[in-house]
């Protein structure tokens, strides 16, 4: 079930989930002691210092609609918004370790619907602690759902997680995810669908990708209901990625509907 694999250049980038080459157009802010920076979460390649890091990363400080937010449910705004439509289907499916987290790659997993809009699900992935803060509150970790349209738009899924029970939905993935960057595993088939929530209520807002690039017209919907996962869990993602989060970015008058 398991084999792991040499991993490729990821020929383009949404997320974390997505790889980036270590080239840097400015040379006064490209090296740290001599040694090309990548981006990350902590170091010279740290969220703070990402759009210096190279000019296609300026939106990381330069756009205003930037994502990870804090939702404030004071400052929410019930909304008829449309109930999202999980059409996915089962899919063999590769897993990622990119050097950023671990992503859960498929091909012919079905799709997402919002009202008349439909968004192709593309692939997983995870960050811990959950990069969406709620009322202050960070969650352990969180699954992104990145979906793309026919003209390229994008909308992720974010599902928050807790402490609590294991989470068969999650085994799979969690038991064979590769160690070391550039390595793959395969999946003979998974339904992501299965790792959803019953109860789908959320919270919309427009944002960006969470890692460099940082493209902002992003559409994203935050699952109101967390899912569980086991400690046990937990801790096997954290041995290869403790912490992998960006800190949560200013709303700059941006308005969070919530689905009634």
């Amino acid at each position: 079930m398991k084999q792991v694999l040499n991993l490729s250049i990821v020929s383009f980038c949404l997320s974390a989930a997505f790889c980036t080459l270590p080239v840097y157009a400015q040379e006064n802010h490209s090296k740290h002691q001599g040694q090309e920076v990548q981006w990350g979460y902590k170091g010279p390649g740290k969220p703070k210092n990402w759009g210096k890091l190279k000019d296609e990363y300026r939106s990381c400080d330069q756009s205003k609609e930037q994502s990870p937010i804090h939702i404030k449910t004071a400052n929410v705004t019930k909304a008829a918004l449309p109930a999202l439509g999980f059409d996915y289907t089962a899919s063999p499916a590769e897993i990622v370790n990119n050097g950023h987290t671990i992503q859960v790659n498929v091909n012919n997993g079905g799709a997402l619907k919002i009202g008349a809009d439909e968004y192709k699900f593309t692939q997983i992935h995870f960050h811990t602690p959950s990069e969406e803060k709620i009322n202050g509150k960070n969650y352990p970790m969180v699954a992104h759902f990145v979906h793309k349209n026919e003209a390229g738009k994008l909308a992720v899924v974010a599902v928050l997680m807790k402490r609590g029970l294991k989470n068969d939905a999650l085994a799979p993935i969690f038991s064979n995810m590769p160690s070391k960057k550039g390595e793959t595993a395969k999946l003979e088939t998974i339904n992501v669908k299965d790792i959803l929530p019953t109860e789908q209520k959320y919270y919309a807002y427009m944002g960006s990708l969470t890692t460099p690039p940082c493209s902002d017209g992003v559409r994203w919907q935050v699952l109101k209901t967390p899912i569980e996962l086991s400690f046990a869990q937990l801790k096997t993602f954290k041995k290869l990625y403790p912490k992998n989060a960006r800190p949560v970015q200013p709303l700059n008058g941006r308005s969070i509907q919530m689905s009634e």
